[in-house]
């Protein structure tokens, strides 16, 4: 879920989409971050909608290389259709995590690049630049932990969220913000994902 905007911690907010954002997993902008490995086959179609723990096991996902805005994906308690049954959901430019938990009933995509199941455990060479439009990062895997800079956003176009998991939940949010000019944040060991939408490029400086 998310409209672009500062959330405050623990506020109590209606039926919205948390983090309008997802990422590329790669510096480049591309999907792919530099000199990664192929990944693992689909797990489903980025198309339709799945019963949990029939269609598809509970667990972490990941597509990528979607256009801007084309793809929205829901977590659901149930198939009735109502805004009372979204857990949460996110329209997706580049690539976006989601975790799938064994007390959801439907999660439903659209528009999407096809899904694939990823470790929990973060893996990789992680980058220390990233696309200021590319979506959602996992700290130490796509990205090192540290402090980046992004500089020329303009009109509070630039919107980054620190999160310890991807539930894209309210409780998932550790720190986020809407920036003019330039963005300074630190992204700790801790974190466990990065997004980032609307900003220039993003460089590590310590």
């Amino acid at each position: 879920m998310g409209t672009k905007g500062k959330v405050a911690l623990g506020a109590v907010v209606g039926f919205v989409v948390i983090g309008v954002v997802s990422a590329n997993a790669g510096a480049n902008g591309t999907g792919t971050r530099p000199g990664a490995r192929s990944e693992n086959k689909a797990a489903f179609a980025g198309y339709g909608d799945f019963r949990v723990g029939t269609d598809i096991k509970p667990g972490t996902y990941r597509t990528t290389g979607n256009g801007h805005g084309t793809c929205y994906w829901e977590r659901a308690k149930d198939a009735k259709g109502g805004t009372d049954t979204v857990l949460a959901n996110d329209h997706v430019t580049g690539t976006s995590y989601v975790t799938v938990k064994p007390t959801d009933g439907l999660f439903v995509s659209s528009g999407c690049k096809e899904w694939q199941a990823v470790g929990t455990m973060a893996k990789g060479t992680p980058a220390t630049a990233m696309a200021g439009d590319g979506g959602m990062f996992r700290v130490g895997a796509d990205i090192a932990p540290g402090t980046y800079r992004s500089t020329g956003n303009a009109d509070d176009a630039c919107h980054w969220e620190r999160a310890k998991d991807a539930d894209h939940s309210l409780e998932s949010i550790i720190a986020n913000n809407n920036v003019t000019g330039t963005a300074v944040v630190t992204i700790n060991a801790s974190d466990a994902y990065f997004k980032t939408t609307g900003c220039k490029a993003w460089k590590k400086t310590g």
